[in-house]
């Protein structure tokens, strides 16, 4: 049997380039943990890092393995520094449907639960302070919280999901506005996920069903619309969660099309990730320990060549491992190094700004 590529160790430096923006990839953190503790990751959603580096991820998972639905805190180094939060419950730190988080100006993490209609929050060792929301359509209500932002002045930008909107708070939870309503003309939505705050205060949302981003100003009017369905250049499929560099770049986890698409400050294409995952420190302790599992993938095709009526985005990416598969957050730290969160292969992608 002939052996096949391991990408064991292997560190891909191929850089991703445009006018305005280079990325090259560094590394990949993450391996699968089901359990109520311990390193890895179940499904994850979404990530924060602190100005010290500190990462803190959302393991979604799933209600039938309660126990893994928890916030995970690591470094880049991939030291595990532990959990908190569990499910799958309304108690106080508890979760069902964790989705987004964000740091406030105090690194006190505000956690979304689009179950439970509300935020949680948390300072970062871990420790439950206290929670808002309450379910329902009317202002300063909420139907499936996703996306959260929060702007300079600690206002609190969320994507109201299933009621088409975008509520703005105080950080008390205390209800300031809203703008939206369904529909696909500019100003409505479609389930919409994620949410960004520009660095001149501009709030952009990704419009999941619709297929696009839309550029507000900070009291909803609309400002610009990009993308349309479809998988090529700037164009989007299921657009989930976003992020606005300080110097105006979109990065979006362009879920459906299996990938992250980088858009320049006035919303022209820049250029596009597909993944290029190697194998994480995690995983090559997990392999040292068990050298038949290590023994069974060097002899396994990692990417195999599908055969024509299978060359769709997901399948492409449910059987190549370095591709990224459910790529749903992108977060950036303040060293410009860029970080992907893979639902379906519970890893962080990260990449390297080297244009900034």
């Amino acid at each position: 049997m002939r052996r096949r590529k391991s990408f064991l160790g292997q560190r891909m430096t191929t850089k991703q380039d445009s006018a305005q923006v280079t990325l090259e990839y560094i590394k990949t953190i993450g391996i699968v943990n089901n359990g109520f503790n311990g390193r890895g990751f179940a499904n994850p959603y979404d990530l924060a890092i602190t100005a010290d580096g500190t990462i803190y991820v959302i393991n979604r998972c799933d209600t039938a393995r309660a126990s893994a639905i928890r916030v995970g805190i690591l470094n880049f180094d991939e030291d595990y520094l532990g959990e908190f939060g569990y499910g799958n419950g309304s108690g106080d730190g508890q979760f069902v449907w964790a989705v987004s988080m964000k740091l406030d100006s105090q690194e006190r993490l505000l956690i979304t639960d689009e179950h439970n209609h509300r935020i949680s929050i948390f300072d970062t060792s871990g420790k439950f302070l206290e929670k808002w929301g309450t379910p329902g359509s009317a202002p300063g209500e909420l139907n499936g919280p996703a996306g959260i932002d929060i702007d300079g002045d600690d206002n609190v930008y969320i994507v109201d999901q299933h009621n088409s909107r975008i509520q703005k708070f105080t950080i008390d939870g205390k209800y300031i506005a809203h703008w939206g309503e369904f529909g696909t003309e500019p100003g409505q939505f479609n389930l919409p996920w994620g949410v960004s705050v520009g660095p001149d205060g501009s709030v952009f949302v990704a419009d999941w069903r619709n297929d696009r981003i839309q550029k507000f100003s900070p009291e909803g009017d609309v400002l610009a619309v990009y993308g349309e369905s479809g998988d090529g250049d700037g164009q989007f499929s299921r657009p989930a969660g976003l992020t606005v560099a300080p110097d105006g770049v979109i990065f979006v986890a362009d879920w459906g099309n299996e990938r992250v698409q980088v858009l320049n400050s006035d919303g022209s294409f820049a250029l596009k990730l597909r993944g290029q995952a190697t194998v994480s420190k995690w995983a090559a302790d997990y392999f040292a320990s068990n050298p038949e599992e290590l023994e069974a993938r060097e002899i396994a095709n990692m990417t195999p060549e599908l055969p024509a009526h299978l060359r769709s985005a997901y399948h492409e990416s449910s059987q190549s491992e370095p591709y990224f598969w459910g790529p749903v957050a992108v977060r950036l730290d303040n060293q410009g190094r860029v970080y992907v969160s893979e639902a379906n292969r519970h890893r962080l992608q990260i990449y390297q700004r080297t244009d900034v």
